[in-house]
């Protein structure tokens, strides 16, 4: 179709459904492909571009003394004609025609209004792009062609895909439904969709694919049987398709054939409003069905010219090879034949066209324009061109945005300097919209809601039951009306019985605090397992991806929902290990004072004087201080404590072996001074070299202790290596040689103490307290032989515990050894507390 005038606008329709290309080898004479199957709504949408050219040409106001032509046409639904097409407008190099009596030949076009493809649409701007020529789609959804690096000349008054997909989501999130299937078709409109669809539902966090099936070109019935039998063991009862109708025609075929009722489907915009899926036999499957549809429009006065359409008038009005065209919609409205009719048509009862029936009487779709969506687009294209024409024709001369501030003129016009203007335009429409186009090229998007209704007098109704809409500042807003919605179930919640047994969690709060989500390996990314997270992490929201490992000084709680600080450990006054242990030191200690104090009260006796009473006393206040320094491993270690512990513990039991040590070589040198000529020996061991030697022997420990703590202090340690909730209290030596010295040098001492006893075990009762040090040296080593091993292999408190088990043990063992019979005669024996006695034993024995 073709129309003459100051400026051509091109066009590219969906005419007919098929086509069948001719040979095109270089042998043969070119041919144009055939196209069958007429397509009524196609035709409408040519009619309504002549129609808003028409109505912009009768405008006094737009476009003033400029006449709009247009060239319009047929892409038969393949890509290879919609490319011819596309660049035949562009180039001009079309078969001639007359325009009008001094013009010859097809002048290019200024912009093109289509295509109805994504996939034509990306393969014809991507060339000419190039050129900068603007095409307005009317139709074209693919979010990728908002690209503007690829499209720079690329502009629709649909929606993009993109906004489509966040208004399924709107919806699904609306309903509550999160666990649907997803069908598409095998084309740039099906497979970007996919992309979108599936990236913005995961990062919404609203729900997730139970499949994800690409349907096939044609009808695969293998392919096809194979996608039915997934939806059909699939729990999913949400079906959501971005196809076209001929695609869902092949698979609602399969759909019938296996039977598979029950579920809610979804549908994009290119099959929403597809009256031939909208039958009695789909009905019981399709019924209840919400879609995204195109934004409907009204245009005022589009009925009385498309009731203008007659093959006579086409023809006498010289609209070139229209005749065709509207011969053809003629003949597919009144279900007729021109002459020639082909053979046997009258014969089965086929009526004669005569050009003279009238369109109010027929029964079709194409005088409905109550519902113009795709119509309502193209009328809107083509007033963005116009628009956009008479902002550049408006230009002052020196004020242009051009190079040197000039302006476009029809004499000179660029294609991209309507480009400049196309980007800028901002119009509302009679049925009272905005159009205007952002900085990819895509229309301010509004979709409207559409619900299948099936009442039961079988009567099917496609109404409009809310819609979603992207504000100008305010973001988008979904409007749905719930109350109006025919649902094709007893209850809209097509997936609450699913979502309780099987994966309840995605409707409901998904993983609690305390666990998080893995996914199951193989499966769609909705299906997980909640685990619990592992001791020491938490996950303090809902739906956590991963948990969070506690501070160092805090732990998990029992739930794994929050930390809590970690339980500390160590040997503590109040349980009862360090009670019993404190208990024994100051019973050790108040037992070690009652001794004292019989000794101070005996001292004149005997059993007291014959002991080296100041050396015995000398003893018992040694042994006190080993009962007390046991205290200082009981409480929460401080540094003063751990340094002051071991050179407490070190000195006291120094002091307590040197004291036994000088008492046996003084039993020693006393038992050989009562030997002839042996007497000259007693002068080595008086009271003063007594007290030297025990003083010099407890200053070595001392100094071994000071320079101890002064090179490599013992410290107080927070240790988390023996548990993992528990903070164990310690002090660590530091300086493990030193630890080692000390003990080494008490145990020197132990063993020399034991070695001179044991040679005078054998001495006269009378002298002989060699047995009872040599009894409780043995006690001594043999206790703390017995705590290094254990000391090393306990952790924590009850290395303490057993550290101070050790010096209890082996004070209560020098006590008991040395002063148990002394206080035994002392206390219970009275009179074998005498000189005579003594020494009786001592005659009887000589």
């Amino acid at each position: 179709m073709h129309k003459a005038g100051d400026v051509v606008i091109g066009g590219i329709f969906q005419i007919h459904f098929f086509s069948v290309f001719p040979d095109m080898s270089f042998t043969s004479e070119p041919q144009q492909p055939t196209c069958h199957g007429f397509d009524i709504l196609g035709f409408r949408q040519a009619q309504t571009m002549a129609f808003a050219i028409d109505e912009i040409n009768r405008n006094s106001n737009l476009l003033p003394n400029v006449t709009l032509g247009y060239i319009l046409y047929d892409n038969c639904l393949k890509l290879g004609i919609g490319f011819r097409a596309a660049m035949s407008l562009v180039s001009g190099q079309e078969q001639q025609f007359i325009l009008d009596e001094t013009c010859v030949g097809t002048p290019p076009v200024i912009g093109i209004v289509g295509d109805s493809s994504s996939t034509r649409s990306i393969a014809i701007s991507s060339v000419i792009g190039l050129y900068r020529v603007p095409m307005v789609s009317y139709f074209a959804t693919c979010s990728c062609l908002s690209d503007r690096q690829k499209f720079p000349s690329f502009f629709r008054t649909i929606p993009s895909d993109a906004f489509q997909v966040r208004a399924m989501i709107q919806i699904l999130n609306h309903f509550g439904w999160t666990w649907a299937g997803l069908l598409v078709s095998d084309d740039d409109y099906g497979l970007h969709a996919a992309r979108s669809f599936q990236s913005d539902l995961a990062q919404s966090g609203g729900g997730c694919l139970a499949y994800f099936e690409i349907l096939p070109w044609g009808s695969d019935q293998a392919e096809l049987r194979k996608i039915v039998e997934v939806m059909k063991k699939s729990t999913a009862r949400v079906v959501i398709v971005f196809a076209h109708e001929s695609h869902m025609i092949n698979l609602m075929e399969e759909v019938v054939r296996q039977n598979v009722t029950g579920l809610q489907w979804m549908a994009s915009e290119a099959w929403t409003a597809a009256s031939v899926l909208q039958t009695p036999d789909l009905m019981p499957y399709l019924a209840g069905t919400l879609g995204i549809a195109i934004r409907r429009g009204e245009i005022p006065g589009l009925r009385e010219f498309l009731l203008q359409i007659r093959p006579d008038l086409h023809h006498n009005n010289s609209y070139g090879n229209s005749i065709v065209r509207v011969k053809l919609f003629w003949e597919y409205t009144f279900q007729c034949k021109f002459t020639p009719p082909p053979a046997g048509w009258v014969k089965a009862g086929g009526a004669l066209c005569t050009g003279q029936e009238d369109l109010k009487d027929a029964k079709t779709e194409f005088l409905d324009v109550l519902n113009l969506r795709s119509e309502y687009n193209v009328y809107k294209a083509v007033y963005a061109l116009a628009y956009a024409l008479d902002d550049m024709l408006q230009c002052t001369p020196g004020r242009g945005p051009f190079s040197g501030h000039s302006c476009g003129n029809l004499i000179g016009l660029e294609p991209w300097q309507l480009v400049y203007y196309l980007q800028k335009v901002n119009f509302i429409t009679p049925f009272g919209d905005q159009v205007s186009f952002d900085e990819n090229g895509d229309a301010l998007p509004i979709y409207d809601i559409m619900n299948w209704l099936w009442l039961p007098d079988g009567i099917i109704q496609v109404q409009n039951v809310g819609e979603v809409k992207k504000l100008a500042f305010k973001g988008e807003k979904l409007t749905i009306y719930e109350e109006k919605i025919f649902w094709n179930f007893e209850t809209k919640k097509v997936n609450y019985n699913f979502h309780k047994t099987i994966i309840w969690y995605v409707i409901f709060s998904l993983c609690p605090p305390g666990t998080r989500m893995a996914r199951r390996k193989g499966e769609p990314v909705c299906c997980f397992d909640c685990i619990p997270c592992s001791d020491g992490k938490i996950s303090n929201e809902s739906d956590s991806m991963e948990c969070t490992t506690c501070p160092e000084d805090f732990w998990s709680s029992p739930q794994h929902d929050h930390c809590v600080p970690k339980k500390t450990e160590f040997l503590s006054y109040h349980e009862p290990l360090g009670i019993g242990l404190m208990v024994a030191s100051l019973l050790g200690t108040c037992m070690c004072a009652v001794v004292l104090g019989i000794f101070i009260y005996h001292r004149r006796t005997p059993v007291v004087r014959a002991n080296n009473s100041e050396l015995s006393f000398q003893l018992l206040l040694s042994l006190k201080l080993c009962f007390l320094c046991s205290l200082l491993f009981i409480g929460r270690p401080r540094l003063w404590t751990c340094q002051l512990r071991h050179a407490a513990f070190g000195i006291s039991f120094v002091l307590s072996i040197s004291c036994i040590l000088v008492k046996t070589m003084v039993v020693l040198a006393v038992f050989k001074a009562s030997k002839p000529g042996g007497g000259a020996n007693l002068k080595w061991f008086g009271v003063l070299q007594q007290r030297g030697t025990v003083i010099v022997l407890t200053s070595i420990q001392a100094a071994i202790c000071t320079a101890w703590i002064v090179s490599a202090s013992p410290v107080p340690h927070k240790n988390t290596q023996y548990h993992n909730d528990k903070i164990v209290y310690e002090c660590i030596v530091g300086s493990t040689v030193g630890f080692a010295v000390l003990l080494g040098y008490i145990g020197l001492l132990a063993i020399l103490s034991f070695l001179i006893a044991f040679i005078a075990r054998n001495l006269p009762d009378s002298f002989n307290e060699a047995k009872l040090i040599t009894f409780s040296m043995l006690i001594f080593c043999a206790v703390w032989v017995a705590f290094v091993p254990a000391y090393i292999s306990s952790p924590g408190k009850y290395a303490d515990a057993v550290e101070v088990f050790a010096i209890l043990a082996s004070s209560f063992g020098l006590l008991g050894a040395l002063f148990g019979p002394k206080c035994y005669i002392i206390l219970l024996r009275p009179e074998r507390n005498t000189k005579k006695a003594i020494m009786g034993r001592n005659i009887q024995s000589q």
